[in-house]
């Protein structure tokens, strides 16, 4: 199977004059012009009214986009794993309707909440909370990161959780929450280790994760899956943890921490001898490379959300909260 990175939308290069911009902020104080340096000071992410703002750039990117299916419409909004997502949804879709989506429908946010860390260093970023007029009553989470002043504000991880499953953050008198450590042995599981963590966990079962859809659930559903009749489906489960799909974590107010995580799948359907692999729908097709005859491999790339505890809390096992996952390429053989 395939190892390739697959489908990723990289960061704009940044020039020298913008490095400079992004690594100094100014900020003005009653005697004069301080320089604050902003990869050593410990500063908010972004102001509430820059939170608000880059939320209704992407909303009215993102609605461009699904109008059109048009991937260069929302390319400068998201990065990483939503991108990646993202652009290969547009991609078939427009494969399979050049004229664009003749479903349409606006993707509205209200009630949002904005959750934003104060830390030092590059990437900034910050968790919005909205609901949706999609995907039913749950919550929409979406991480915006960005890599300096001039930059844009891009999402990077868009999670659904059920209403009431978000948990109270930890944050100072002024309302500024905590960034977690990629690295911290606080938690349970270090947040850089949840990837790798869930991926092995998926493959092999353990008890590092809690019951639930996206955790034992998901693996009774594979392994029911694996074994029909005439058709030999396998699973390949990989960890995705670096640059843009670098984990993202918030202290909760019971000391544990709300982790954004990303990782990789691979689902190989081979037909028995005689037999042939399920006709898949068009837009998998129109993401598929090769012709179909014996075999179909396809890739997803998958968002998650999870409550990893403190350590020491007594409860252990990380719960998923919420998880999206696409089909960024196929490859029939």
């Amino acid at each position: 199977m395939s190892r390739d990175r697959g489908p990723r939308r990289p960061r704009r290069l940044q020039k020298c004059a913008l490095i400079s911009a992004s690594a100094t902020a100014l900020s003005l104080t009653a005697s004069g012009c301080v320089v604050v340096h902003g990869e050593r000071e410990v500063l908010p992410s972004a102001t509430r009214a820059e939170a608000a703002k880059a939320l209704e750039q992407f909303t009215s990117s993102y609605n461009a986009a699904d109008k059109a299916y048009d991937a260069s419409l929302d390319a400068d909004h998201t990065t990483g794993a939503l991108a990646a997502i993202d652009s290969a949804r547009l991609k078939a879709g427009s494969a399979n309707n050049p004229d664009g989506n003749p479903a349409h429908e606006p993707l509205e946010l209200s009630d949002a909440k904005f959750t934003i860390p104060k830390k030092a260093g590059w990437p900034r970023w910050f968790v919005a909370d909205a609901k949706a007029n999609k995907g039913g009553n749950s919550r929409w989470l979406l991480v915006f990161t960005r890599d300096g002043l001039e930059e844009t504000w891009e999402a990077a991880y868009l999670t659904l959780v059920a209403p009431g499953k978000v948990p109270e953050f930890k944050t100072d008198e002024d309302g500024w929450a905590e960034a977690v450590p990629a690295n911290s042995t606080d938690v349970a599981v270090p947040p850089a280790d949840l990837s790798k963590g869930y991926t092995t966990y998926l493959q092999d079962g353990g008890k590092s994760f809690a019951d639930g859809v996206h955790t034992s659930s998901w693996r009774e559903l594979r392994k029911k899956r694996s074994t029909r009749p005439g058709l030999v489906t396998q699973y390949i489960d990989e960890p995705l943890t670096n640059g843009d799909y670098a984990p993202l974590a918030l202290r909760t107010e019971d000391g544990g921490a709300l982790v954004f995580f990303t990782s990789r799948h691979f689902e190989k359907q081979t037909a028995a001898r005689g037999a042939s692999v399920p006709t898949p729908n068009k837009d998998v097709l129109a993401l598929t490379d090769g012709e179909i005859k014996q075999s179909l491999t396809m890739e997803f790339v998958s968002n998650e959300v999870a409550l990893d505890p403190a350590d020491g809390s007594g409860s252990g096992q990380v719960s998923v909260l919420g998880r999206v996952q696409g089909l960024t390429s196929g490859k029939g053989e």
